[in-house]
């Protein structure tokens, strides 16, 4: 039924979704504002523009937004970035896929100076054509322009395209898109924010396993997941 996959990265590859927000929490306790880590947690997977302007009220594209960002990633990529682990199945998946000549590609809200960073870790650096960051693109998640982008450097038609996301922002923005997207639990949200998905698995492997009667093989009406 598709052509190309267009890959979230954390929380979808990457188990960092908690390592992200307690960096932003950290963060913004070095700047002198107390954010807690409750807060910030439901709002990963948004562009960090987005993040900041709702967790603290700051805009990033101020001066305190600037330093605090950039002290956030001085803390992500020292504190935690050596810890993490890929999901489940992440490079399995991405082999499956790859041998089933999809075309793959990465749309996601990291900045383009972390991607490299996180595909190392989920071990996926070769499987990917191309990649959408929130470089690429004037609004991030929800917004669909990231994904927009990313659909463009598939080469394919929007039904020829499934996007595989974790989070509810990833969701939004697909379907803002007009494609289809599969939804991972791995993320941390749970199945009612992720409803509007074509289909919910636990991780890569979760999905990879049920392959047969995923949203790859079995039409929408006849699945059962």
């Amino acid at each position: 039924m598709y052509r190309a996959v267009i890959f979230d990265v954390d929380g979808t590859l990457v188990d960092s979704n908690d390592a992200h927000a307690q960096a932003w929490v950290d963060a913004l306790a070095d700047h002198g504002r107390r954010v807690e880590f409750a807060r910030v947690r439901p709002l990963i997977g948004m562009g960090g523009d987005k993040l900041l302007a709702k967790a603290a009220g700051i805009d990033v594209e101020s001066p305190d937004g600037k330093a605090i960002d950039a002290r956030r990633r001085e803390i992500f990529g020292h504190r935690f970035l050596p810890h993490l682990r890929p999901t489940r199945g992440a490079r399995e998946l991405l082999e499956w896929l790859r041998d089933q000549r999809m075309t793959l590609v990465v749309a996601t809200s990291a900045q383009q100076a972390e991607l490299g960073d996180l595909l190392r870790v989920a071990g996926a650096t070769k499987f990917f054509e191309a990649a959408t960051s929130s470089d690429d693109a004037e609004r991030s998640k929800p917004d669909p322009d990231i994904v927009t982008a990313a659909l463009a450097q598939t080469g394919c038609a929007d039904a020829d395209v499934i996007m595989i996301g974790d989070t509810p922002y990833d969701v939004e923005a697909a379907h803002r898109a007009h494609i289809d997207i599969i939804a991972l639990r791995s993320g941390g949200w749970p199945d009612r924010d992720l409803a509007r998905a074509a289909a919910i698995y636990d991780d890569p492997a979760d999905l990879l396993e049920h392959y047969d009667l995923s949203p790859f093989v079995v039409p929408a009406p006849l699945r059962s997941v």
